[in-house]
């Protein structure tokens, strides 16, 4: 199903479940930005307690294209959908930048929000140095390099876009047996990376100082569960940090996981996510 935006903007949206009395409709984030919805894994996981949604951003996946990028529209296409949907109040799960938009949404709308998971996210102060060493680290020397010349190719062909993907993305997950795998399975959807709104939202976020960063999360009177993997690169303590701020907060660290845990551990999130929908009727 398509929705257009105030603006004009389709938005590829799916709906599985059914609205229950016993749980919140769930809103699910994609990451990026500039990336499109692949959490179908992840909406099953509690599509038999409630209502899930799904949507691509604007200008992303299988949405129309954007000449505006900003958190304040991203935000404001949430609202929107979730009016559509007809929904007072949602669960919104966000992952890695989903993650922080979905603090973002729920600063800005407290009441419309019963309870916020911060999947996979960065949290606060200095994680991209510690990210990208541990990254590289992961990475063999002739890895690290094809990474830097295809990142540098524009415009890149096919066959390198799906090289490019797999070798920036591996990294992000904790089983190494598995990750190259995980990865070229990623990497093979057919649908274009949106850079332009990666940098715009980026730089946006990028720009923030931690105390807007902390101020939000102060300002959601509904828990928020911090959910992240021990291997994923992105350090814990940084998202911990952020959790301190919360007035509502639960962080779980999920062991043998990285960057997407439903992946490794899917069990250990299946229950985390499934509580959270639980406690909000």
């Amino acid at each position: 199903m398509q929705f257009s935006t105030s603006d004009g903007i389709p938005l590829w949206t799916a709906t599985t479940g059914t609205a229950s009395p016993a749980a919140a409709p769930v809103v699910i984030l994609h990451g990026g930005p500039g990336l499109w919805d692949d959490y179908a894994v992840l909406a099953e996981m509690v599509d038999d307690l409630t209502v899930v949604h799904r949507f691509d951003q604007r200008g992303c996946g299988r949405s129309g294209a954007s000449a505006e990028q900003s958190m304040a529209l991203s935000v404001r296409d949430i609202d929107e959908l979730r009016a559509f949907w007809g929904h007072e109040k949602i669960v919104v799960i966000g992952h890695s930048f989903g993650a922080t938009l979905a603090v973002t949404y729920a600063a800005a709308h407290p009441d419309r929000v019963a309870a916020v998971v911060y999947l996979g996210g960065v949290g606060i102060g200095d994680w991209h140095t510690p990210c990208e060493a541990e990254q590289r680290r992961r990475m063999t020397p002739e890895q690290a390099a094809r990474l830097d010349d295809l990142s540098a190719r524009r415009p890149r062909t096919p066959a390198e876009e799906t090289e490019f993907r797999v070798l920036a993305w591996f990294t992000s997950h904790a089983d190494t047996s598995k990750a190259m795998q995980w990865a070229a399975e990623e990497a093979a959807v057919d649908l274009p990376i949106n850079f332009a709104a990666n940098r715009a939202l980026s730089n946006e976020i990028n720009s923030w100082p931690d105390s807007r960063k902390t101020d939000d999360a102060a300002a959601i009177l509904a828990p928020i569960t911090f959910l992240h993997g021990e291997g994923d690169p992105r350090p814990h303590t940084a998202v911990q940090a952020l959790a301190e701020h919360a007035q509502q907060p639960s962080f779980h660290l999920i062991p043998n996981a990285g960057h997407s845990p439903w992946r490794e551990q899917p069990d250990a999130v299946r229950e985390i996510l499934r509580a959270v929908v639980l406690k909000t009727p």
